[in-house]
Protein backbone atom coordinates (compact mmCIF):
# COMPACT_ATOMS: atom_id res chain seq x y z
CA UNK A 1 0.00 0.00 0.00
CA UNK A 2 2.76 2.43 1.02
CA UNK A 3 4.62 1.65 -2.18
CA UNK A 4 1.52 2.44 -4.24
CA UNK A 5 1.16 5.80 -2.48
CA UNK A 6 4.82 6.81 -2.91
CA UNK A 7 5.04 6.05 -6.61
CA UNK A 8 2.44 8.65 -7.68
CA UNK A 9 4.14 11.24 -5.48
CA UNK A 10 7.49 10.52 -7.04
CA UNK A 11 5.99 10.70 -10.52
CA UNK A 12 4.33 14.05 -9.71
CA UNK A 13 7.56 15.47 -8.34
CA UNK A 14 9.46 14.39 -11.42
CA UNK A 15 6.78 15.98 -13.61
CA UNK A 16 7.16 19.28 -11.79
CA UNK A 17 10.93 19.43 -12.22
CA UNK A 18 10.86 21.00 -15.74
CA UNK A 19 8.42 23.66 -14.52
CA UNK A 20 10.56 24.43 -11.49
CA UNK A 21 13.65 24.60 -13.68
CA UNK A 22 11.87 26.91 -16.13
CA UNK A 23 10.73 29.21 -13.31
CA UNK A 24 14.25 29.26 -11.91
CA UNK A 25 15.62 30.01 -15.38
CA UNK A 26 13.09 32.85 -15.91
CA UNK A 27 13.99 34.28 -12.52
CA UNK A 28 17.69 34.11 -13.33
CA UNK A 29 17.07 35.83 -16.68
CA UNK A 30 15.12 38.61 -15.00
CA UNK A 31 17.87 39.09 -12.41
CA UNK A 32 20.51 39.12 -15.15
CA UNK A 33 18.46 41.63 -17.15
CA UNK A 34 18.04 43.87 -14.12
CA UNK A 35 21.77 43.68 -13.43
CA UNK A 36 22.50 44.49 -17.08
CA UNK A 37 20.16 47.51 -16.98
CA UNK A 38 21.69 48.74 -13.73
CA UNK A 39 25.15 48.24 -15.20
CA UNK A 40 24.16 50.22 -18.32
CA UNK A 41 22.82 53.05 -16.20
CA UNK A 42 26.02 53.15 -14.17
CA UNK A 43 28.20 53.06 -17.31
CA UNK A 44 26.41 56.14 -18.67
CA UNK A 45 28.03 58.14 -15.87
CA UNK A 46 31.81 58.14 -15.78
CA UNK A 47 33.38 57.52 -12.40
CA UNK A 48 34.89 61.00 -12.36
CA UNK A 49 31.61 62.78 -13.29
CA UNK A 50 28.93 64.29 -11.12
CA UNK A 51 25.94 61.94 -11.25
CA UNK A 52 22.82 63.96 -12.04
CA UNK A 53 20.63 60.84 -11.70
CA UNK A 54 18.42 62.03 -14.53
CA UNK A 55 15.08 60.43 -15.30
CA UNK A 56 13.02 61.81 -18.18
CA UNK A 57 9.28 62.27 -17.61
CA UNK A 58 6.93 61.81 -20.52
CA UNK A 59 4.64 64.84 -20.83
CA UNK A 60 3.05 64.18 -24.22
CA UNK A 61 3.34 61.80 -27.15
CA UNK A 62 7.02 61.68 -28.10
CA UNK A 63 7.92 64.47 -25.63
CA UNK A 64 9.99 63.92 -22.49
CA UNK A 65 11.37 66.48 -20.06
CA UNK A 66 13.93 66.62 -17.29
CA UNK A 67 12.47 68.73 -14.48
CA UNK A 68 14.95 70.59 -12.31
CA UNK A 69 14.74 71.49 -8.64
CA UNK A 70 12.84 74.60 -7.53
CA UNK A 71 16.03 76.15 -6.27
CA UNK A 72 18.96 78.34 -7.20
CA UNK A 73 22.05 76.66 -8.68
CA UNK A 74 24.16 75.08 -5.92
CA UNK A 75 27.11 72.69 -5.75
CA UNK A 76 24.64 70.09 -4.50
CA UNK A 77 22.23 70.27 -7.47
CA UNK A 78 25.04 71.13 -9.94
CA UNK A 79 22.77 73.51 -11.82
CA UNK A 80 19.95 71.02 -12.33
CA UNK A 81 17.24 73.54 -11.47
CA UNK A 82 15.76 74.31 -14.89
CA UNK A 83 13.64 72.23 -17.25
CA UNK A 84 14.83 70.91 -20.58
CA UNK A 85 13.09 68.63 -23.02
CA UNK A 86 13.46 66.13 -25.84
CA UNK A 87 11.07 65.67 -28.75
CA UNK A 88 11.32 62.45 -30.71
CA UNK A 89 10.70 63.47 -34.31
CA UNK A 90 10.76 60.26 -36.30
CA UNK A 91 14.35 59.05 -36.27
CA UNK A 92 15.79 62.23 -34.74
CA UNK A 93 15.54 64.37 -31.61
CA UNK A 94 14.87 68.07 -31.18
CA UNK A 95 16.03 69.45 -27.83
CA UNK A 96 14.69 72.50 -26.01
CA UNK A 97 17.34 74.00 -23.71
CA UNK A 98 20.48 71.98 -23.18
CA UNK A 99 21.08 72.43 -19.45
CA UNK A 100 23.88 73.79 -17.27
CA UNK A 101 26.89 71.79 -18.46
CA UNK A 102 28.40 69.36 -20.96
CA UNK A 103 28.17 66.59 -18.35
CA UNK A 104 24.46 67.28 -17.80
CA UNK A 105 23.73 67.17 -21.54
CA UNK A 106 25.73 63.97 -21.95
CA UNK A 107 23.83 62.24 -19.14
CA UNK A 108 20.48 63.57 -20.36
CA UNK A 109 21.13 62.08 -23.79
CA UNK A 110 22.15 58.75 -22.25
CA UNK A 111 18.96 58.70 -20.17
CA UNK A 112 16.81 59.50 -23.20
CA UNK A 113 18.54 56.85 -25.30
CA UNK A 114 17.37 54.18 -22.86
CA UNK A 115 13.80 55.43 -23.10
CA UNK A 116 13.34 56.27 -26.79
CA UNK A 117 16.46 55.16 -28.61
CA UNK A 118 19.96 56.45 -29.32
CA UNK A 119 18.89 58.84 -32.07
CA UNK A 120 20.83 61.82 -33.42
CA UNK A 121 19.93 65.29 -32.17
CA UNK A 122 19.08 67.45 -35.16
CA UNK A 123 18.23 70.83 -33.58
CA UNK A 124 18.68 72.47 -30.18
CA UNK A 125 16.57 75.54 -29.36
CA UNK A 126 17.74 77.79 -26.52
CA UNK A 127 15.11 79.88 -24.74
CA UNK A 128 17.33 82.70 -23.43
CA UNK A 129 20.86 83.55 -22.35
CA UNK A 130 20.83 82.50 -18.67
CA UNK A 131 23.52 79.86 -18.51
CA UNK A 132 21.53 77.18 -16.66
CA UNK A 133 19.69 76.71 -19.97
CA UNK A 134 22.36 76.47 -22.69
CA UNK A 135 25.81 75.45 -21.45
CA UNK A 136 25.11 71.91 -22.66
CA UNK A 137 25.11 73.12 -26.28
CA UNK A 138 28.64 71.97 -27.00
CA UNK A 139 27.76 68.32 -26.29
CA UNK A 140 25.12 68.32 -29.04
CA UNK A 141 27.33 70.20 -31.47
CA UNK A 142 30.35 67.98 -30.81
CA UNK A 143 28.50 64.65 -30.92
CA UNK A 144 25.87 65.29 -33.62
CA UNK A 145 26.66 68.58 -35.34
CA UNK A 146 23.23 69.78 -34.20
CA UNK A 147 21.99 73.17 -35.34
CA UNK A 148 21.88 75.54 -32.38
CA UNK A 149 19.07 78.12 -32.43
CA UNK A 150 19.12 80.81 -29.78
CA UNK A 151 19.27 84.47 -28.82
CA UNK A 152 21.89 86.67 -30.45
CA UNK A 153 22.99 87.89 -27.02
CA UNK A 154 24.52 84.47 -26.33
CA UNK A 155 26.96 85.28 -29.13
CA UNK A 156 27.53 88.91 -28.19
CA UNK A 157 27.65 88.59 -24.38
CA UNK A 158 29.63 85.36 -23.97
CA UNK A 159 32.86 84.00 -25.36
CA UNK A 160 35.01 80.92 -24.83
CA UNK A 161 36.76 81.05 -21.47
CA UNK A 162 34.22 83.31 -19.74
CA UNK A 163 33.56 82.29 -16.14
CA UNK A 164 29.78 82.42 -16.02
CA UNK A 165 27.62 81.67 -12.98
CA UNK A 166 27.67 77.91 -13.62
CA UNK A 167 31.46 77.82 -13.83
CA UNK A 168 31.64 79.55 -10.47
CA UNK A 169 28.95 77.45 -8.76
CA UNK A 170 29.07 73.90 -10.08
CA UNK A 171 31.52 71.36 -8.69
CA UNK A 172 34.50 70.60 -10.91
CA UNK A 173 33.20 67.15 -11.86
CA UNK A 174 29.94 68.69 -13.15
CA UNK A 175 31.31 71.65 -15.12
CA UNK A 176 34.32 69.85 -16.58
CA UNK A 177 34.46 69.73 -20.36
CA UNK A 178 31.90 72.54 -20.72
CA UNK A 179 32.72 75.02 -23.49
CA UNK A 180 30.97 78.21 -24.49
CA UNK A 181 30.21 78.10 -28.21
CA UNK A 182 28.10 80.42 -30.38
CA UNK A 183 24.61 79.56 -31.59
CA UNK A 184 24.20 79.01 -35.32
CA UNK A 185 20.89 80.73 -35.95
CA UNK A 186 19.34 83.76 -34.25
CA UNK A 187 15.82 84.98 -34.90
CA UNK A 188 14.02 88.25 -35.56
CA UNK A 189 10.73 86.59 -36.49
CA UNK A 190 9.03 83.22 -36.17
CA UNK A 191 11.12 80.45 -37.69
CA UNK A 192 9.23 77.38 -38.90
CA UNK A 193 11.08 74.14 -39.46
CA UNK A 194 10.23 70.48 -39.90
CA UNK A 195 12.13 67.43 -38.67
CA UNK A 196 11.04 64.02 -39.98
CA UNK A 197 7.52 65.27 -40.64
CA UNK A 198 7.10 67.01 -37.28
CA UNK A 199 6.50 70.77 -37.47
CA UNK A 200 8.03 73.29 -35.09
CA UNK A 201 7.78 77.06 -34.66
CA UNK A 202 10.57 78.89 -32.81
CA UNK A 203 9.12 82.23 -31.77
CA UNK A 204 11.06 85.26 -30.52
CA UNK A 205 9.08 87.44 -28.13
CA UNK A 206 10.45 90.59 -29.72
CA UNK A 207 10.57 92.71 -26.55
CA UNK A 208 12.42 92.53 -23.27
CA UNK A 209 10.48 90.02 -21.14
CA UNK A 210 12.29 87.58 -18.84
CA UNK A 211 15.50 88.75 -20.51
CA UNK A 212 16.39 91.05 -23.37
CA UNK A 213 15.78 88.22 -25.86
CA UNK A 214 13.46 85.28 -25.17
CA UNK A 215 12.30 82.46 -27.45
CA UNK A 216 9.59 79.86 -27.02
CA UNK A 217 8.95 76.75 -29.11
CA UNK A 218 5.56 75.57 -30.35
CA UNK A 219 4.50 72.26 -31.91
CA UNK A 220 1.26 72.99 -33.81
CA UNK A 221 0.44 69.37 -34.66
CA UNK A 222 0.60 68.03 -31.10
CA UNK A 223 -0.21 71.39 -29.43
CA UNK A 224 2.79 71.35 -27.11
CA UNK A 225 4.52 74.59 -26.10
CA UNK A 226 7.93 75.01 -24.47
CA UNK A 227 7.80 78.36 -22.70
CA UNK A 228 11.27 78.78 -21.24
CA UNK A 229 11.47 81.17 -18.31
CA UNK A 230 8.61 83.32 -19.55
CA UNK A 231 6.55 80.87 -17.51
CA UNK A 232 7.48 79.54 -14.09
CA UNK A 233 5.27 77.88 -11.53
CA UNK A 234 5.89 76.72 -8.00
CA UNK A 235 8.60 79.34 -7.59
CA UNK A 236 9.23 83.05 -7.98
CA UNK A 237 10.94 84.32 -11.10
CA UNK A 238 14.00 86.55 -11.21
CA UNK A 239 13.36 90.02 -12.62
CA UNK A 240 17.00 91.12 -12.74
CA UNK A 241 17.17 91.14 -16.55
CA UNK A 242 13.50 91.49 -17.38
CA UNK A 243 10.46 93.70 -17.73
CA UNK A 244 7.05 93.39 -16.10
CA UNK A 245 5.32 94.88 -19.13
CA UNK A 246 7.30 92.66 -21.48
CA UNK A 247 6.52 89.58 -19.43
CA UNK A 248 2.81 90.28 -19.69
CA UNK A 249 3.10 90.74 -23.46
CA UNK A 250 5.02 87.46 -23.75
CA UNK A 251 2.39 85.66 -21.67
CA UNK A 252 -0.32 87.04 -23.96
CA UNK A 253 1.59 85.68 -26.95
CA UNK A 254 1.78 82.25 -25.34
CA UNK A 255 -1.87 82.24 -24.33
CA UNK A 256 -2.84 83.12 -27.90
CA UNK A 257 -1.41 79.79 -29.10
CA UNK A 258 -3.61 76.71 -29.15
CA UNK A 259 -1.72 74.44 -26.75
CA UNK A 260 -2.71 71.54 -24.52
CA UNK A 261 0.62 70.97 -22.78
CA UNK A 262 3.00 73.74 -21.70
CA UNK A 263 6.40 73.11 -20.17
CA UNK A 264 7.62 76.00 -18.00
CA UNK A 265 11.26 76.96 -17.68
CA UNK A 266 11.05 76.13 -13.98
CA UNK A 267 8.22 74.25 -12.31
CA UNK A 268 6.24 71.07 -12.66
CA UNK A 269 2.73 72.17 -13.77
CA UNK A 270 2.21 71.48 -17.49
CA UNK A 271 -1.59 71.55 -17.93
CA UNK A 272 -3.83 74.47 -18.93
CA UNK A 273 -3.19 76.13 -15.54
CA UNK A 274 0.57 76.26 -16.14
CA UNK A 275 0.60 80.00 -16.90
CA UNK A 276 -1.73 81.10 -14.10
CA UNK A 277 0.89 81.82 -11.43
CA UNK A 278 3.08 83.85 -13.78
CA UNK A 279 0.10 85.81 -15.08
CA UNK A 280 -1.05 86.63 -11.55
CA UNK A 281 2.44 87.52 -10.35
CA UNK A 282 3.15 90.04 -13.09
CA UNK A 283 -0.38 91.43 -13.18
CA UNK A 284 -0.44 92.01 -9.41
CA UNK A 285 3.07 93.48 -9.53
CA UNK A 286 2.15 95.95 -12.28
CA UNK A 287 -1.21 97.02 -10.85
CA UNK A 288 -0.13 97.36 -7.24
CA UNK A 289 3.10 99.18 -7.93
CA UNK A 290 1.36 101.63 -10.27
CA UNK A 291 -1.20 102.32 -7.54
CA UNK A 292 1.58 102.75 -4.99
CA UNK A 293 3.31 105.25 -7.26
CA UNK A 294 0.03 107.15 -7.62
CA UNK A 295 -0.17 107.16 -3.81
CA UNK A 296 3.32 108.71 -3.62
CA UNK A 297 4.97 105.58 -2.24
CA UNK A 298 8.70 105.97 -2.74
CA UNK A 299 11.22 103.36 -3.89
CA UNK A 300 12.45 102.79 -0.34
CA UNK A 301 8.93 101.91 0.78
CA UNK A 302 7.75 99.74 -2.09
CA UNK A 303 8.72 96.38 -0.59
CA UNK A 304 6.61 97.06 2.49
CA UNK A 305 3.75 98.56 0.48
CA UNK A 306 3.50 95.73 -2.05
CA UNK A 307 4.61 92.46 -0.40
CA UNK A 308 2.76 90.12 -2.81
CA UNK A 309 1.99 87.79 0.05
CA UNK A 310 -0.09 85.53 -2.18
CA UNK A 311 3.23 84.08 -3.31
CA UNK A 312 5.05 83.85 0.02
CA UNK A 313 4.84 80.04 0.06
CA UNK A 314 6.43 79.71 -3.37
CA UNK A 315 10.05 78.64 -3.68
CA UNK A 316 12.59 81.48 -3.97
CA UNK A 317 10.14 84.09 -2.61
CA UNK A 318 12.46 85.14 0.22
CA UNK A 319 15.42 85.36 -2.14
CA UNK A 320 13.94 87.07 -5.18
CA UNK A 321 10.66 88.84 -4.49
CA UNK A 322 12.01 91.96 -2.80
CA UNK A 323 14.49 92.61 -5.59
CA UNK A 324 11.78 92.00 -8.17
CA UNK A 325 9.70 94.75 -6.61
CA UNK A 326 12.64 97.15 -6.78
CA UNK A 327 13.27 96.33 -10.45
CA UNK A 328 9.57 96.71 -11.27
CA UNK A 329 9.31 100.03 -9.46
CA UNK A 330 12.22 101.44 -11.48
CA UNK A 331 10.55 100.31 -14.71
CA UNK A 332 7.01 101.39 -13.93
CA UNK A 333 7.98 104.74 -12.45
CA UNK A 334 9.16 105.76 -15.91
CA UNK A 335 5.78 105.10 -17.55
Amino acid sequence: MLKKMINPLVVSAIALLPMMTACSSDSSKKEASAEKTASAEESAVASDEFNYKLKPKKVSDNVWCFFGALDKPTPENAGNMANNCYVKAGDKYVVFDSGPSFVFAKQAYAAMSKVAGALPVKVVVNSHDHDDHWLGNDFYKEKFGAELIGPSIINTNYKAGDQTRMYKTLPANAIKGTKIIPVDRTLKKTYKFTVSGVDFEAIPVGVKAHTAEDYFLYMPQSKVLFAGDIVMNGRITSGRDGSVIGQLKALDMIKARDWKVLIPGHGFITDKTAVDEATDYFTFTRDRILKAIDDDVGPDEIQEAVPLEEFKDKAMYDILNSNNLDFAYQELEMM
